[in-house]
């Protein structure tokens, strides 16, 4: 879709107006009240070019790398494209409020403020439509599937972002607490890198009248979850920031007759660089020494022999594995981390 760009003189205010804001709140408000899941943005998608079809740009693209939506400004001289993103999806959350315009969809929620991204982004897309860039080009992204990590790459792999890439891309979030009005900028990386961990034990199940004759992973899973997120060094947002949050849990089967065999756990890794440059020194107290040496496990990977190690061993090492290959070389393996555990 193509737009015929306006002659904007240069001295046309691209702020927002009172008008404007007035519209925002509501808009955002709007899209509060009925969050989409990674994905699944179809609506939100639709509302962002309505409310924005009247903001002249020179392209839209639409269901870019899914639901995604983007609109170019060109500017009045050649010069660099700069991108500027905002995200359309929510998060599987409840949201428990009292606030009129909570969300409307049970189980649902944008409690990360990606409502808010997405007002912000529209009030700069307004802003462009009164006034084009004195050089170069204007992106704005609205970005799907962006807590699931996937939107990113479907964005890049489509053909047509290759037709409007930009030089520079920018991306910000709102900040709880900072006073109205204010933006808060920093030198170097800002945002933290994130990472999935999924840990998943499987043993022996039993009758619950004997669970001496099964293997259960009650005891690990409940040693070292919090031995994990007390390895985090998250006292200070600097370049050793690590935090480690446990995200979700499953221990054996809904039933009271059965001693579980299975358990499963995520954790949201999150640091400051891409491995935290100086690890905690544990202390006397520190669960990396206190978790029992009884667990024996072994960590599976689907190409090698794994190795036997200890509870304390699978939290102060990063895993590795032993392949059979020749002269037995040491790889480090990408599959998800399970672990077996032995009587």
């Amino acid at each position: 879709m193509v737009k015929q760009a306006a002659n904007h003189p240069a001295d046309v205010p691209m702020f927002p107006t009172v008008q404007d804001l007035a519209d925002l709140t509501d808009w955002r408000r709007k899209l509060h009240r009925a969050p989409e899941l990674s994905g699944e943005e179809r609506r939100t998608a639709e509302e962002v070019r309505a409310f924005l079809a009247n903001a002249a740009p020179d392209r839209v693209l639409c269901d870019l790398g899914g639901h995604g939506v983007a609109f170019l400004y060109d500017g009045a001289a050649p010069g660099p494209t700069l991108m500027f993103r905002a995200e359309l999806d929510g998060l599987p959350i409840e949201e428990i409020s009292t606030s009129e315009y909570r969300s409307d969809v049970p189980g649902k929620g944008h409690l990360c403020g990606h409502d808010g991204h997405m007002a912000t982004l529209a009030a700069l897309a307004r802003g462009l439509g009164r006034r084009r860039p004195a050089r170069g080009r204007a992106l704005l992204l609205f970005q799907p599937a962006e807590e699931n990590g996937a939107g990113a790459a479907a964005v890049i792999a489509d053909p047509r972002f290759g037709e409007i890439a930009p030089d520079m891309a920018f991306a910000y979030h709102n900040m709880p607490g900072l006073p109205l009005g204010r933006a808060a900028l920093a030198a170097g990386p800002v945002a933290c890198a994130s990472r999935g961990l999924r840990v998943v034990y499987t043993g022996k199940t039993a009758h619950a009248s004997t669970p001496e004759f099964g293997v259960s992973p009650m005891a690990a899973v409940a040693r070292l979850m919090p031995a994990l997120s007390a390895l985090g060094n998250a006292a200070k947002l600097d370049a050793d920031f690590a935090m480690a949050t446990v995200t979700h849990a499953e221990l054996g089967e809904r039933a009271f007759g059965v001693a579980p065999g299975r358990a499963e756990w995520r954790s949201t890794i999150t640091t400051s660089s891409r491995i935290a440059k100086t690890p905690p020194k544990p202390s006397s107290a520190s669960p990396r020494r206190s978790t029992p040496k009884a667990f024996s496990m072994t960590r599976a990977c689907c190409r090698c022999a794994p190795p036997r190690i200890s509870a304390a061993s699978a939290l102060s090492r990063p895993p590795r594995c032993f392949c059979s290959a020749p002269a037995r070389t040491t790889r480090r393996c990408t599959t998800p981390t399970t672990i077996f555990l032995t009587s």
